[in-house]
């Protein structure tokens, strides 16, 4: 019986190939890109899942507020992990990590950088699922100068796994024994390290400083135990030993801090919510985090166009519902059941689906390494090691199918043989609300998709083209100049010699870099919790204002040569300068502890300048506070050239003349600016596409119900033309009441569009705004694109002989 069903099925889509390419090429590409979004929205909730124990592993999170300042870390202190597991079973084991994007590896002659580097606590192979190649995970990491590798690594410094007790000189200071080699962590994973250093020669945990914040801290609870446990257990523990320490050391309590209005407050973070959830602008030390509203846009867009498909398979079915009228009043006449006749049109509608389905298949398997390159992921579709997968497209095929014919096969299904045999059944005529509330759910969905590809286009070229307070293009950056030590003043004169550099600075704290300290200030020297404030505090020379072309907007620049006491200045920002709340800052003082309150070093305030943004935009401006002070970490040139590779050869060779041996690594700060938002500019570009591709299903069944309507007015047609209708009118006559739909379906759209890319915008802390032509703009996309489509078959019938025309039956 069902290879029967199939075998009409096949009969009746090969008579109208036409609709059947329409509804088979609307279904592929709703499909492909439903399974392209499967595969990215499956990666991003796959993350940190390949841990054995993920659901018992928690990150420590930091968020004090003092004052109306804030300081939120996904970093605590050293002894916090250690202190933990001393005072509470149920925390089973606790792991440390402190990432060197920088380190220097000896390699035969020549030195090499690693950014993917951190110090880690030996317990990290008992809480993090890191497979050894080579070496015991249980004592790899427990002598001091201690290394384990990555597979990767270890291939590029030895061309074998098998290492375990050779050496590598690392940081130009210290030999490194290498002690294990561990499989490449897996992608989908909130930290990629090569080179794992032993933390026993970095952390002390029996310091007692609860003050410092600038360790990653996991912690590993037994079976049963969950983080509102946890939380608790933390704020037990920063009663019983943070506020002794801030007393000690303060000289006030955390009973006083909350009497503020202020707090200090640690959390307990599940490991599968740190690539949604984690603080993006701490978190990038690690890795750039993700965004859970990405998640939900694309799942929801990959449903949409998906509903968009199946809405053009229900829309031509119906429209040619009198073509299989009579069929279906003579198998009915001759004793079909009505549930035979369900299962017939179902099974066409499997057919369909099937045929798209495989088609999509290939076309997925095409597409996914561009998808994976836009996408900045490594995807495979792979059944044999991934039969979920499998799962997924067989219950996407079922619901696909049923959902596109369910209506066709209840609807055809359901004609009564006597009048569709006495001709009393109209050409799916009782069928055109339903058809038109379709057009007008695929026009709402395209409208809202048109609407949103616009502003997210804005919105990207907003961060490109904004003023952030200082000046990023031809800036050159040298990473990592330490290994100049002594020569470094004298490397940055003889650069400055260079025809076509302007100005140079020597810090490590750039705006688009990733050094940052966040010390507390108090305005009085008395050091009240009244009068503190947390801040982010610079270490920068005279160079660093006018070299990235920022704005002193009162007072003036640190100059050491005039003004001696300038050893003790300190220039704040705007953001600040309202925080403190002083009128005229300027010759003010604030204070900070060297070690505790009773030693206190004044700063006097000697310039504000301008806001820049020192973080994505996705943060806002946060007080900041620049000193006066040596920091050789990175260097940054102004250049101004049309040679501009020349120029970095010189640079290149100065380098190499006064520190031979050691990399020279470089950047522009440009495009370490847009590298902060790599992960928009894909999640955009991706959007946009995806968004072009529903239109072009959206279209695909307006030509077919376009193609439909000029077939059953065929005659109307050339009556019409006959008593002297023009091309135009009868064109006109065609399109209108498609028109009237898009119409209708641009009001529905523009306020679920707005409500949609609104929430979306709340998410960047400056953003642009959605204008009135937004959705003018959009609305005449939509009746471009709905009159371009149905334009061609009503040009076409207009064109049509009347004689033709009129002897059609």
């Amino acid at each position: 019986m069902f290879k029967n069903y199939l075998k009409i099925a096949w009969r009746n889509l090969w008579k109208q190939k036409v609709f059947t390419l329409i509804n088979v090429g609307g279904l592929t590409i709703g499909l492909t890109v439903g399974l392209l979004l499967l595969l990215w929205v499956k990666n991003e909730l796959s993350y940190d899942r390949y841990n054995t124990k993920w659901d018992r592993i928690y990150r420590l999170t930091t968020d004090i507020h003092v004052n109306g300042s804030d300081f939120i870390s996904s970093q605590v202190q050293d002894v916090m992990g250690p202190t933990l597991v001393q005072d509470y079973p149920q925390v089973e084991k606790f792991v440390r990590l402190q990432p060197q994007r920088d380190i220097m590896v000896q390699k035969g002659h020549e030195t090499l950088q690693e950014k993917k580097a951190a110090w880690a606590d030996s317990s990290i192979f008992e809480v993090f699922t890191l497979p050894l190649l080579a070496g015991n995970p249980k004592t790899a990491l427990t002598a001091p100068f201690s290394v384990v590798l990555s597979e990767t690594a270890a291939r590029k410094y030895f061309q074998s796994t098998d290492i375990v007790g050779k050496m590598l000189h690392i940081n130009n200071t210290a030999d490194y024994r290498v002690t294990g080699v561990m499989k490449d962590m897996p992608d989908a994973s909130h930290f990629h390290f090569d080179f794992l250093l032993s933390m026993s020669e970095r952390a002390n945990s029996r310091s007692n400083n609860w003050g410092n914040h600038d360790y990653y801290t996991y912690v590993l609870v037994r079976p049963g135990v969950d983080n509102a446990f946890l939380n608790a257990r933390l704020k037990d523990i920063t009663y019983k030993y943070v506020s002794p320490f801030y007393q000690q050391i303060l000289h006030f309590s955390l009973e006083e801090i909350e009497k503020q209005g202020s707090h200090v407050r640690y959390a307990a973070m599940p490991l599968s919510d740190i690539h949604f959830y984690a603080n993006r602008a701490d978190q990038s030390f690690i890795e750039p985090s993700g965004n859970i509203q990405y998640v939900y846009i694309f799942s929801a867009a990959g449903i949409f166009i998906l509903l968009i498909a199946c809405i053009n398979f229900m829309n031509l079915s119906t429209a040619r519902s009198a073509s299989r009228a009579r069929e279906v009043g003579v198998r009915k006449t001759l004793g079909s059941q009505r549930k035979q006749l369900i299962l017939q049109f179902l099974s066409e509608s499997w057919l369909i689906c099937a045929m798209a389905m495989l088609l999509a298949l290939v076309a997925a398997a095409i597409l996914l390494p561009f998808f994976s390159e836009m996408a900045g992921k490594k995807m495979t579709i792979n059944l044999l090691d991934q039969p979920q997968l499998i799962v997924y497209f067989i219950g996407l095929l079922l619901i696909v199918g049923l959902l596109a014919g369910a209506y066709p096969a209840f609807f055809l299904s359901g004609f009564k043989p006597l009048q569709v045999l006495k001709g009393k059944l109209l050409s799916g005529s009782n069928t055109g609300g339903l058809r038109s509330a379709l057009v007008v759910v695929q026009f709402v969905i395209s409208s809202v998709l048109i609407i949103g590809t616009i502003v997210i286009y804005n919105q990207l070229q907003y961060i490109q083209h904004r003023q952030i307070g200082y000046d990023r293009r031809q800036v050159l950056v040298l990473q990592n100049t330490y290994p100049l030590y002594k020569q470094v003043n004298a490397f940055r004169e003889a650069i400055l010699r260079i025809p076509g550099v302007e100005n140079g600075t020597m810090t490590g704290f750039l705006p688009t870099g990733q050094y940052r300290q966040s010390p507390s200030f108090f305005k009085d020297r008395n050091a009240a919790i009244k009068d503190a404030i947390t801040t982010e505090a610079w270490q920068v020379d005279q160079h660093y204002i006018p070299t990235l072309g920022m704005k002193v907007v009162a007072g003036r620049n640190f100059d050491p040569q005039n003004f001696g006491t300038d050893s003790s200045a300190i220039i704040i920002n705007e953001t600040a300068a309202k925080m403190l709340g002083f009128k005229d800052p300027l010759g003010k003082e604030l204070y900070d502890p060297k070690t505790d309150v009773s030693d206190l070093r004044a700063s006097h305030i000697i310039g504000v300048i301008k806001d820049f943004n020192f973080n994505s935009l996705h943060h806002p401006v946060t007080p900041l506070i620049l000193r006066l002070q040596e920091e050789r970490g990175s260097m940054a040139f102004r250049v101004k050239t049309d040679h501009i590779q020349d120029l970095v050869e010189k640079v290149r060779q100065q380098w190499d003349a006064m520190v031979p041996g050691q990399p020279f690594l470089y950047a522009f700060m440009d495009n370490e600016f847009n590298t902060l938002y790599q992960a928009d500019q894909r999640t955009g570009n991706i959007f946009i596409w995806f968004a072009v591709l529903a239109i072009i299903v959206a279209c695909l069944g307006l030509a077919g119900l376009a193609i439909f309507t000029a077939e059953q007015r065929t005659k109307e047609i050339g009556i019409r033309k006959v008593h002297g209708a023009s091309v135009t009118d009868i064109v006109t006559l065609l399109s209108k009441d498609f028109i009237k739909l898009v119409l209708i379906a641009i009001v529905i759209a523009t306020p679920l569009a707005w409500y949609v890319m609104n929430g979306w915008l709340d998410d960047f802390a400056y953003r642009t705004t959605i204008h009135w032509w937004v959705f003018l703009l959009a609305g005449c996309i939509a009746i471009v694109i709905a009159l371009f489509t149905v334009s061609f078959q009503s040009i076409k019938a207009a064109l049509t002989n009347p004689i033709k025309s009129l002897k059609t039956e």
